[in-house]
C-alpha cells in the first residue's frame, strides 16, 4: 500500500517512521514543497520513501492529513481533486466535529473514503526534529466515521494502525468525541498553562519535584495550534472550565472557613474518583 502523510511534523513525521520502522508500505511524503525544511530533513532519515507534491497525490492508497484543524479543512478543500477515487483519507487532528462536518460530504461526492482519525499521542515538543517511530506504541486512536464506511476500508485503517503498534482502537462519533477530549486533553492544557503563571513560579526551583512538573508539563504548547482546537470546540470546553472553576471555588471556600471537615469530604471524593479511573482505563 502506498500511504502519504502530509505535514512532516511531530505526529506526520512520527507517522512516517513508524510506516518505515514497522510495515512494508510505501511511505510517501508532503510537506509545503519539495524543498521545505521538514521535507529534506524527511528524506535524509529515510523517514519517507519519496517526496511528493499534492497534485501527485492520486498515487496514494490512503492519505494522512496531519495538520493544524484549520490546516486539514482547507488542505483537503483545496486539494479534493487530487485524491483517487475509492481511496481513503484520514486525518489526525484533535477535535472531529468541525473537521468531518467540511470535509465529509465534499470527498464522498468524489468517491473517496474519509475516516476522522485521532491519535491520543503527542509530546511536549514540536517539529520533525522530535518525531520518533514508536510515539504511538500503546497508544489509543479514536475513529469517527460517519455515514456508510465500506467495512474492508475500516479494515485497512484498522490493520494500519495495529503495524504502526497503537495500543487500542476506539469507536465514536464526532460529537461525542469532542465532548471528551475537552474534558481529558484540552482542559488540561488550559489548567497547566494557568497554573504557571502564578508570581511564585520564580521562586520554585529547589522547591518542586514531581508534582509540580506533572501539572506544567503540557504548558509547553504549540499556542497556535491549541487556540485553533479551543475555538473549535467552545460549548464543550466552556463546560469543563466552568465545571472546574466552580470546584476550586468549594476548595477554596472550605479552605477561607478553615473546614477541616469539609476539606478532607472533598479531598476524599477526588481520591475515590481518581481511584475509578484507574480501574477502568487501560492507559494508565
Amino acid at each position: 500500500m502506498q500511504i502519504a502523510v502530509v505535514g512532516l511534523g511531530l505526529i506526520g513525521g512520527s507517522f512516517c517512521k513508524a510506516i518505515k520502522a514497522y510495515t512494508h508500505h510505501t511511505c510517501l511524503g508532503v510537506g509545503r514543497d519539495l524543498n521545505s525544511k521538514s521535507v529534506q530533513m524527511a528524506l535524509h532519515a529515510d523517514a519517507i520513501d519519496k517526496a511528493i507534491i499534492p497534485e501527485q497525490l492520486g498515487a496514494a492508497d490512503l492519505s494522512i492529513i496531519c495538520l493544524h484543524p484549520q490546516g486539514i479543512i482547507d488542505f483537503i478543500l483545496e486539494n479534493q481533486q487530487y485524491f483517487r477515487p475509492g481511496s481513503i483519507v484520514i486525518d489526525a487532528g484533535g477535535v472531529k466535529e468541525s473537521i468531518v462536518k467540511a470535509v465529509q460530504d465534499v470527498l464522498a461526492a468524489r468517491g473517496v473514503i474519509f475516516i476522522g482519525c485521532h491519535p491520543m499521542a503527542g509530546r511536549e515538543f514540536s517539529g520533525f526534529a522530535y518525531s520518533q517511530a514508536d510515539l504511538y506504541k500503546g497508544a489509543s486512536v479514536i475513529f469517527t466515521p460517519v455515514g456508510e464506511i465500506p467495512e474492508e476500508k475500516k479494515k485497512t485503517v484498522e490493520q494500519l494502525m495495529l503495524e504502526l503498534k497503537f495500543g487500542r482502537i476506539v469507536y465514536t462519533t464526532p460529537e461525542k468525541h469532542d465532548q471528551t477530549i475537552a474534558f481529558t486533553s484540552q482542559l488540561a492544557h488550559v489548567v497547566s498553562s494557568a497554573y504557571i503563571k502564578s508570581p511564585t513560579v520564580k521562586e520554585e526551583s529547589g522547591f518542586s519535584a514531581g508534582s509540580f512538573r506533572d501539572l506544567t508539563r503540557v504548558a509547553r504548547l504549540n499556542e497556535d495550534m491549541w487556540t485553533e482546537l479551543f475555538l473549535m470546540n467552545r460549548p464543550a470546553l466552556l463546560y469543563e472550565i466552568d465545571t472546574i472553576m466552580a470546584a476550586l471555588a468549594e476548595y477554596r471556600d472550605a479552605l477561607a472557613d478553615g473546614d477541616a471537615e469539609r476539606m478532607r469530604s472533598l479531598l476524599r471524593d477526588g481520591r475515590i474518583l481518581k481511584e475509578w479511573s484507574l480501574q477502568h482505563s487501560i492507559t494508565e
